[in-house]
């Protein structure tokens, strides 16, 4: 079934986060790849210490706003956004902000495990060595393996390679490996869409108990899994947000008509 966005659409938003409450606060933002136009005027306020889910159907747009929000984006060529992400009442965007340490404090988990050619130890010392850090290494490489439920599976071999390690205990490294940045915000896309049900099962367990300290924005494809994790839900279309809420909202009781398609099976 063929979907449209309406002009001059408004996003519907059930119980929505005050600006005051949220961690990371995007602002009427558009982003374009050359002549393409893949946001268009998104506002969303993110909760702190919540998992936030990003669904819609392929090429809607959740990938590039999840990036948007560490400004990954920036890498790419002929990107040019308009509009504002606040994070912590910072603006990312403005000239002042290194986007490095934006990047530090908002870590990201990508959809296909990408430990790098080291040892599992050096997977997780890699970023604080980077960034300066001071403290005791052992410790923190074993605090952000616990971290990610994989100490107990690595702690004999923390020498050996990380590419060594089964796909979900990879997946996992680099969770640990994002964690080990001490960032506030972990950014994760698709995390399991290469992971089998086993793993994808851990890593959502691990999500679940990784949130009380971090705050976690998810894009996923799987409508299911982001009834299981997340506790809102925003659902985007052709680079518009079209409905944002709490998760069970979205899922038993959708407002505008698209999200109900979306969630029906309609299209997408």
């Amino acid at each position: 079934m063929s979907q449209t966005v309406p002009e001059n659409h408004v996003t519907v938003r059930t119980d929505p986060v005050a600006q005051e409450d949220a961690l990371v606060a995007i602002d009427h933002l558009s982003l374009w790849y050359d002549q393409f136009q893949a946001l268009r005027d998104v506002s969303l306020t993110v909760p702190k210490n919540q998992v936030t889910a990003l669904i819609g159907a392929s090429g809607c747009g959740k990938s590039t706003l999840l990036r948007s929000i560490n400004r990954m984006n920036d890498l790419v060529p002929s990107v040019r956004v308009e509009g504002k992400i606040h994070y912590e009442g910072a603006e990312l965007y403005d000239a002042s902000v290194d986007a490095v340490e934006v990047r530090r404090r908002i870590g990201m988990v990508f959809q296909k495990p990408n430990p790098f050619p080291k040892t599992v130890y050096e997977n997780v010392a890699f970023g604080p060595r980077l960034h300066g850090y001071k403290g005791n290494m052992d410790e923190l490489v074993e605090k952000s393996l616990k971290g990610a439920a994989l100490w107990d599976e690595v702690q004999d071999k923390l020498n050996q390679s990380g590419l060594g390690l089964s796909g979900g205990q990879q997946q996992r490294l680099c969770i640990a490996r994002a964690m080990a940045t001490e960032p506030d915000v972990i950014l994760m896309d698709e995390p399991t869409s290469a992971l089998d049900p086993i793993a994808t099962d851990r890593i959502e367990q691990l999500i679940h108990e990784i949130k009380k300290d971090f705050t976690v924005i998810i894009v996923t494809h799987n409508m299911q899994q982001a009834g299981r994790v997340s506790d809102r839900t925003a659902f985007m279309h052709l680079g518009v947000l079209i409905e944002e809420g709490p998760t069970d909202q979205i899922f038993t009781n959708p407002q505008h008509e698209m999200t109900e398609n979306y969630i029906s099976g309609r299209f997408g």
